[in-house]
C-alpha cells in the first residue's frame, strides 16, 4: 500500500517526529535504524515508500539500498539530508531516488515528496500488473503460435489483395516463405486471380467458404486441396483478413483414381457391349431364320456374327478384370517407323476431316523399340488429337498446322514431338493438364485420356516436356528408351490380348479405351 513508509535514521528521536506527523497524514509508519531491522521489516511487511538519511550509515548501508531498489523497483526511496550531505547522497543514489530533501525538512516539501512517491508507486503496481498481464498474454500468444504452426494442413492469412501476411510452418515447407507474395501466384502459379475464389466470396459476404482445388508446391509437386476460408474481424466488425486453410488429400484423391475410372470405364464399355448385343441379337435371328430355311450361307454369316460378338465381349469384360489389378506391360520389340506411321495414319483421318494441316517427318533409320505398342499408340494418337483439337479451338488464326516428328536422340533414345500454332496453355493449365479428370473441353472431354497418356509414358520409363504459352501453340517431346527398363512398373490400365500393333480391330479398341 502507498499509504505505508518506512523511516531511517539513526537521530530515533528525529525519526519519530517525523512519524507522529506522517500518521496525522494518516499514513502507517515504521522506522528502523540498523540494517538488520530494516531486512526483518521488508521480510514481514510490503513497504512502498522509504524516507531515509545514508549519510548516518555508509557507503555498505548505499549499497543495501540500490540493492533493496533493484530487487523491488516498485520502492519508491526519498533522501533526507544534511545540506553538506545531500551530494554524497545525491552521487551514489542518483534515479534510485524518487526525491531529495535537506534538513530540517519543511512540511511543504516533505508533503510534495510524499505525493509524488505515492504516484509512482501507482505507477510502477499498474505496471507490475501490465507485466504479469502481458506475460500471460505472451505465454498465450505463444501457444497460439505454436498450434498456428503445427496444424497438420496449410494456414495462411490474406488480405484484401490476396496477399499472404502470415503462414504456418507446413505453408511454409511446401510453398515457401514469401509474406507478402499473392496466393493466387505461390499456391497456382496464376498471374491473375482464380475465378472462383473462396477468399475473395468471404471478404464479400462475411461467410465461410469451401472449395477443392490443386495446387503446386515450389518443387513443383501437385496437391489436391480441399480449402476453407474463414473471417477476421477487427473490433469494428470490419472484415481485415480472411484465414485460408487446406488440407492435403492428394493420397486419398490416388486412392480413389483407381475405383473411379474403373467405374467410368464400366460405364463406357456398357454402351459397347450394349451394341454388340444388339448386333448377337441380329446374328441369332439370322441363324435362327438361316436354320429354318436350310440357307448355309446365311447361316455361316450368322455363326461368323455370333462368334465375333461373343470374342470382344468376352475381350471387354477381360479388359475390366484386368483393370481391377495391376498388370505388367507386355512389351513387344517393334520397328519405330511402322509404330508411328499407324498413329500418324489414324490422326490423318481426324486432321483431315477438321481442316487442319498434319505434317509428318520421320527420321530414316530409326530401327526398333521395345514397348507395348498398344499402349504407346494410343498415347501418341492422343497427343495428337489433342494438337489437332487445340488448332480447331483456336480463333485467333486464320492457318493452323500439327507437325509430328520422330527421331534418335541418342543411341538408347528415341523423342516423339508433336507441334501445334494452336490456342497454346496458361500456366496453370500446364501443371494441371496430366490430372485425373482436367480437360479444357468442357462437356466434351472427361480428363482421362492425357492422365493415362502420362502413366503409360512414365511406366515405359520415359519423360514428357511441354512447352506452350496462350496464343503461341504448344509443344510436346516424348523421350522413351529404346530397350525395356530392367524393372519396369505394373500398369494400372486395361491391356488388349492381341499384341499387333497393325490389328484394326486391337487398334480402335484400345483407341476407344484411352480417348474415353
Amino acid at each position: 500500500m502507498a499509504n505505508e513508509i518506512l523511516i531511517i535514521d539513526k537521530d530515533i528521536s528525529h525519526a519519530n517526529a517525523l512519524g507522529i506527523y506522517l500518521k496525522r497524514k494518516r499514513m502507517k509508519v515504521y522506522t528502523a535504524k540498523n540494517s538488520n531491522q530494516i531486512l526483518k521489516l521488508f521480510n514481514r511487511i510490503g513497504i512502498n515508500i522509504v524516507l531515509v538519511d545514508p549519510s548516518r550509515f555508509g557507503n555498505n548501508f548505499i549499497s543495501t539500498l540500490k540493492q533493496i531498489k533493484k530487487t523491488h523497483p516498485e520502492i519508491q526511496i526519498i533522501i533526507m539530508a544534511e545540506p553538506e550531505e545531500l551530494d554524497f547522497s545525491m552521487m551514489y543514489l542518483k534515479d534510485d531516488a524518487v526525491h531529495y530533501l535537506l534538513k530540517p525538512i519543511k512540511s511543504t516539501a516533505l508533503d510534495m515528496a510524499l505525493r509524488q512517491a505515492k504516484i509512482w508507486v501507482a505507477v510502477k503496481n499498474k505496471l507490475l500488473r501490465y507485466e504479469k498481464k502481458l506475460k500471460v498474454l505472451q505465454q498465450t500468444q505463444d501457444l497460439f503460435q505454436q498450434l498456428f504452426d503445427e496444424v497438420p494442413c496449410y494456414i495462411s492469412v490474406q488480405d484484401k489483395g490476396f496477399r499472404l501476411t502470415a503462414t504456418n510452418r507446413m505453408f511454409k515447407r511446401d510453398f515457401g516463405d514469401e509474406i507478402g507474395s499473392r496466393c493466387y501466384e505461390v499456391y497456382k502459379h496464376r498471374g491473375a486471380p482464380c475465378e472462383k475464389c473462396p477468399v475473395s466470396d468471404t471478404f464479400e459476404d462475411g461467410l465461410p467458404h469451401s472449395t477443392e482445388e490443386v495446387v503446386t508446391s515450389k518443387s513443383g509437386e501437385q496437391y489436391n486441396v480441399i480449402t476453407w476460408t474463414a473471417p477476421i474481424k477487427d473490433s469494428n466488425g470490419q472484415i481485415t483478413q480472411v484465414i485460408e486453410m487446406s488440407t492435403n488429400i492428394t493420397q486419398i484423391r490416388q486412392l480413389q483414381d483407381h475405383l473411379i475410372s474403373l467405374g467410368l470405364m464400366i460405364g463406357s464399355m456398357s454402351h459397347g457391349i450394349k451394341g454388340m448385343l444388339t448386333a448377337l441379337d441380329g446374328g441369332i435371328y439370322q441363324l435362327e431364320t438361316g436354320l429354318a430355311n436350310k440357307d448355309m450361307k446365311r447361316t455361316d454369316r450368322a455363326f461368323e456374327q455370333i462368334k465375333q460378338m461373343a470374342g470382344r465381349i468376352r475381350k471387354m469384360v477381360l479388359e475390366i478384370l484386368y483393370y481391377a489389378k495391376s498388370r505388367e506391360l507386355i512389351y513387344e520389340t517393334v520397328p519405330i517407323k511402322k509404330l508411328a506411321n499407324k498413329a500418324a495414319e489414324d490422326a490423318m483421318a481426324i486432321a483431315l476431316k477438321k481442316g487442319i494441316y498434319l505434317e509428318i517427318n520421320f527420321a530414316s533409320s530409326l530401327g526398333t523399340i521395345q514397348v507395348d505398342p498398344n499402349w504407346i499408340h494410343a498415347t501418341l494418337v492422343n497427343f495428337l488429337e489433342n494438337a489437332i483439337d487445340a488448332c480447331v479451338y483456336d480463333r485467333s488464326k486464320n492457318d493452323h498446322f500439327v507437325r509430328f516428328d520422330v527421331f534418335k536422340k541418342s543411341h538408347n533414345f528415341i523423342c516423339f514431338i508433336i507441334q501445334d500454332n494452336g490456342m497454346g496453355m496458361d500456366q496453370e493449365t500446364k501443371e494441371k493438364m496430366f490430372t485425373l479428370f482436367f480437360t479444357s473441353k468442357g462437356s466434351q472431354g472427361t480428363g482421362l485420356g492425357l492422365f493415362i497418356a502420362n502413366r503409360v509414358i512414365c511406366q515405359h520409363g520415359g519423360t514428357l516436356e511441354v512447352d506452350s504459352e496462350p496464343g503461341k501453340g504448344a509443344c510436346f517431346k516424348i523421350t522413351l528408351p529404346r530397350k525395356k527398363p530392367e524393372q519396369f512398373p505394373m500398369v494400372y490400365f486395361p491391356q488388349k490380348e492381341t499384341n499387333q500393333i497393325n490389328s484394326k480391330e486391337s487398334s480402335k479398341e484400345t483407341k476407344d479405351i484411352i480417348s474415353l
